[in-house]
């Protein structure tokens, strides 16, 4: 531990160069607020799609007592690597560049990443970039401005709004096509997420304990896969309109203990938009937080190291500053 210590220390430079690193500072004016007559078409594919893939993990449900118990185990434990492939991934490095990860590692993530379907780590990076630099604007993808359905998955049913698609086109992304395994995904995304997302967990079941297909399909695939993307998605609507705002109350984004359980560390979301360049993304990295136990640990492997993390003195100067009871 006393290596994690020592390569997850403070970076004073990296701090004060955090956007240009894709870390987002958060200072960009907010006036651009949602206007009823910004008509945006819906995407009607998107709209059938989600609400069969709804309706099968329903269905799938019904089928959890009738799994064998390896397959309920191994459904959950690639729900936690899917899920690692959002928050170390695409979120804490590839968006936040908060730490640094050596070409294993990064080959996991992508992997990890593609169990996730939620777009290609290029797009899905950038268009977390726009939410935080123009967040609750209509820039922002998923703005909590225009209701929880709409931050939750409304904002996929309708075509991007067109301040998100000029203002993503003004960001700095020249980092993530310099890396050949964010490049590589992005060529071969399609095929790696047949494989990955939906191939791969469905395929283990049955060949090595005789799982049918049918089970398999629906619960390790399909369970899986939608349980992760609500997870994710509650990091967009319920942890920007409930729960406390410790350091800064002058923006929506809150600290939402649901949402850390359920999204494995990504509920301290207050934090998250105050200090976005740390690692961690809460003040307590161990205080059920084990996307930041992963990081810690890859550390300690060698795969990872200078993490970025904001000082307890920065942190409490800035509650002293913006957080709840000094308005």
């Amino acid at each position: 531990m006393v290596a994690v210590r020592r390569q997850c220390a403070v970076r004073e430079e990296d701090v004060l160069s955090a956007d240009k690193e894709g870390n987002c500072d958060e200072t960009e004016p907010k006036s651009t607020n949602y206007k009823g007559d910004d008509v945006q078409g819906i995407v009607w594919r998107n709209v059938i799609l989600m609400i069969l893939l709804h309706s099968a993990s329903i269905y799938s449900l019904f089928l959890i007592p009738v799994a064998r118990p390896l397959t309920l185990a191994w459904s959950y434990v690639y729900f936690l690597i899917t899920a690692l492939g959002v928050t170390a991934g695409a979120h804490r490095l590839w968006s936040h560049r908060s730490y640094k990860a050596k070409l294993p590692l990064r080959v996991f993530l992508v992997a990890a990443n593609c169990m996730a379907f939620q777009n290609d780590i290029f797009e899905w990076s950038r268009d977390h970039r726009v939410h935080h630099k123009y967040s609750e604007t209509n820039a922002d993808p998923h703005n909590a401005r225009r209701g929880f359905f709409f931050a939750h998955i409304g904002w996929l049913f309708v075509r991007k709004h067109r301040d998100v698609i000029e203002k993503g086109r003004k960001l700095d992304t020249s980092d993530l096509l310099a890396d050949p395994v964010v490049v590589f995904q992005r060529r071969y995304y399609k095929t790696l997420v047949l494989v990955m997302c939906f191939l791969v967990p469905t395929l283990v079941p049955w060949y090595f304990w005789g799982e049918s297909l049918w089970n398999s399909y629906f619960l390790a695939s399909i369970l899986r896969y939608t349980v992760s993307l609500n997870v994710t998605w509650l990091v967009n609507s319920a942890a920007h309109m409930y729960g406390n705002r410790p350091y800064d109350i002058t923006i929506n984004p809150r600290e939402n203990s649901f949402v850390t359980l359920g999204a494995i560390g990504e509920g301290f979301h207050n934090f998250h938009h105050t200090f976005p360049f740390d690692y961690s993304a809460s003040e307590f990295g161990f205080r059920f937080n084990p996307t930041t136990c992963f990081i810690n640990l890859m550390c300690w492997l060698g795969l990872a190291s200078d993490c970025k993390k904001a000082s307890a003195e920065m942190v409490q100067a800035r509650k002293c500053r913006t957080g709840e009871g000094t308005s």
